[in-house]
């Protein structure tokens, strides 16, 4: 029986918002693996903000996707043949999978998961890219020390959720930043976390002073934008801010707005760094050790959104970008 591969085909570079316009969805046979190649059915994707930048034409981290190209996605998957002497038929993998049902390619970058040590969509939150980037972004860009304040800008979603928890973990004290009074709650009642700021309730900057009457020593953000003008003015001396992502600016159709309050970086002697998770690489293994074991434990809790249907795509992407999403956004392809 012929598979038949359902595909979504970046086909415009979208000014503002990524549409259903923006791509192509098509369908397409599905061939027989060559030398050195695997066929994968894919089980579960990753929606990430990320992937509106990919879309960009321009130098960045990583090259954009190319017009008439598959959207790039990471997604675990089932390995159904194989002409690679790493991986065998029936084994379950992690990788740029693509926003499709079949994966047809040499595995580049491709590592094995275990579906018995824990359920696929965990390999895409806390033991995958966004696990690994909370934990490397916190610990090795922030660098919190036992005590000190950790603001957590997008703390209800897939990375901010976990470096808050971690640095709960480390000793700190830390206040999370969330659209709604139910992730709010969600995360001073279920994760632990010391304070939470509605940003869509309350005035951020009296809700700064009220929740970090002692400053703010590491900033973790995941938004950019107004927030992190505001969190600037609370900074202490020799502060952190790590730059993990700035998903208020990746829609906007004119020039993306920069701090305003930049200079409280050079008063306060404070340190502004981004981070991108593929320069830990030779790392991940360190960290996906810690984090399983905090996951065993019960120190650390992993929340899945997770949406069933690949046609969906288009609309649950945009999900990441209204904040409707309430943890790890997951595609179910089927």
């Amino acid at each position: 029986m012929t598979l038949h591969n359902r595909q979504f085909l970046l086909a415009q570079r979208p000014i503002g918002p990524a549409t259903r316009e923006t791509f192509n969805f098509v369908e397409t046979p599905v061939a027989e693996p060559g030398p050195g190649q695997i066929l994968v059915e894919n089980l579960y994707l990753s929606l990430d903000p990320a992937m509106r930048g990919w879309m960009n034409e321009g130098k960045s981290y990583i090259p954009p996707v190319a017009l008439g190209e598959v959207m790039r996605a990471l997604g675990v998957g089932k390995v159904i043949a194989s002409q690679h002497p790493d991986f065998a038929t029936g084994d379950h993998v992690n990788g740029a999978l693509g926003v499709q049902d079949y994966f047809l390619g040499e595995p580049r970058g491709f590592h094995k998961v275990d579906p018995s040590r824990a359920p696929l969509p965990l390999y895409l939150s806390a033991l995958g890219m966004t696990g690994m980037t909370a934990y490397f972004a916190l610990l090795d860009v922030g660098q919190p020390k036992a005590g000190e304040t950790v603001v957590i800008s997008g703390a209800a979603g897939a990375v901010g959720s976990i470096a808050g928890q971690i640095a709960k973990l480390k000793g700190c004290r830390v206040v999370g930043i969330a659209g709604g009074a139910e992730k709010c709650r969600f995360l001073v009642d279920q994760l632990g976390f010391d304070g939470a700021i509605d940003y869509k309730a309350e005035d951020l900057h009296s809700a700064l002073k009220r929740e970090c009457p002692q400053g703010v020593d590491v900033y973790f953000d995941n938004v950019g934008g107004d927030t992190l003008d505001a969190v600037l003015t609370r900074i202490n001396l020799k502060a952190r801010v790590v730059i993990c992502g700035a998903i208020s600016q990746y829609n906007a159709k004119q020039a993306v707005k920069g701090p305003a309050n930049y200079l409280s970086l050079l008063v306060n002697r404070a340190r502004m760094e981004g981070m991108v998770v593929m320069d830990y690489a030779p790392r991940f293994g360190e960290a996906a050790a810690e984090i399983g074991r905090w996951l065993a434990s019960g120190k650390l809790k992993s929340k899945e959104d997770i949406v069933e249907g690949l046609e969906s795509f288009p609309e649950t992407l945009g999900k990441l970008f209204s904040g409707e999403n309430f943890g790890k956004l997951v595609l179910k392809v089927r």
